[in-house]
């Protein structure tokens, strides 16, 4: 007898959505620049202009974070059709749930009188963003005019010399391994945080982005998935957040650690909590593509202790402190 394939449950899976968005989030992170409209929009239609409700808002939320969507406007592949619009090929939609009255008619077992009711049932429908279609244009937004970032000359120059193709404009910061270039946002849009200046943000994302480009397998070849599977991405993550601070570091753009890496990198130590060697193996991995980079400048970072060292260096007594 062939097993029958489990149901499906738009419930459980919008559910698992939020929790697993939940679980790899940190509360202390914030953006240091401005997104598109400035704040977090609900969620709308495409073809009402309504705007979603209930949890179809935390979920479509948490895909667009999840697939760095910038504009909060989705609908179904019929939907984008009659404006006009194509989904492209190989895009995938994220689940939204709603529900429809169904009309049941129950009977009573002690009368055997049948009446009609009307129950609430759950359906699953599929929508598409707007950055997944072709043939809808966006309104443009001005982005901000007042640039308040610091160019350093040293820091540009070994830019340049790494030959790296790196784009600016829009609201987002991403590498696209597939056509070997890097996209930061808008220089203007840059504004810090309580903890860093606009020439902190905008260098330490540049380079964070950099680190990602020096992974592909003819460059460093930073291959995670055999190790990390399923988590390789969060690593790599965390190789690029430690790759950014180390060459702010080098490069004399920071002069301590910012409170802004360690939050962005607890952000990716919780999901890969369940290997406590991860830490090490993403900064030796780090520490390789920062000097990879560096050296497109013929510059040599300080030494540096390995992760091990500096775990051994931090349990031992220091010799020149003082008893309290």
């Amino acid at each position: 007898m062939k097993a029958e394939a489990p149901q499906f449950d738009i419930h459980q899976t919008i559910t698992d959505q939020i929790v697993n968005a939940i679980e790899a989030g940190v509360a202390d992170w914030e953006m240091p620049w401005r997104r598109a409209g400035g704040a977090l929009h609900r969620p709308k239609n495409v073809l009402t202009n309504n705007a979603y409700q209930g949890v179809n808002v935390l979920s479509l939320w948490m895909a667009a974070e999840r697939q760095q969507f910038s504009a909060p406007i989705w609908g179904t592949y019929k939907q984008w059709q009659e404006k006009g619009a194509q989904v492209r090929k190989g895009e995938r939609g994220s689940p939204i749930v709603f529900y429809k009255d169904l009309d049941i008619t129950r009977t009573d077992e002690a009368t055997g009188e049948a009446s009609a009711d009307k129950v609430m049932f759950a359906r699953a429908s599929w929508v598409f963003n707007v950055n997944q279609v072709d043939g809808f244009e966006l309104p443009e937004l001005a982005p901000p005019t007042e640039d308040r970032v610091e160019l350093i000359e040293h820091v540009e120059m070994l830019i340049r010399a790494t030959g790296a193709d790196i784009r600016e404009g829009g609201d987002r910061a991403y590498y696209r391994p597939t056509e070997d270039y890097c996209v930061v946002p808008d220089r203007a849009r840059f504004t810090g945080t309580d903890t860093s200046t606009p020439t902190d943000a905008w260098y330490a994302t540049k380079l964070h982005e950099l680190v990602h480009w020096t992974g592909p397998k003819h460059r460093l070849d930073r291959d995670l998935a055999n190790r990390f599977g399923s988590e390789a991405y969060a690593m790599e993550e965390l190789v690029a957040e430690l790759g950014s601070a180390f060459l702010c570091a080098d490069l004399g753009i920071a002069t301590a650690p910012r409170p802004d890496h360690a939050s962005y990198i607890a952000h990716w130590l919780k999901v890969l909590k369940d290997d406590k060697k991860a830490v090490f193996t993403a900064a030796s991995q780090a520490d390789k593509a920062a000097r990879y980079l560096l050296a497109f400048g013929e510059l040599t970072p300080p030494s540096r202790p390995t992760p091990e060292e500096a775990s051994l260096a931090q349990s031992r007594p220091d010799p020149h402190r003082r008893p309290t």
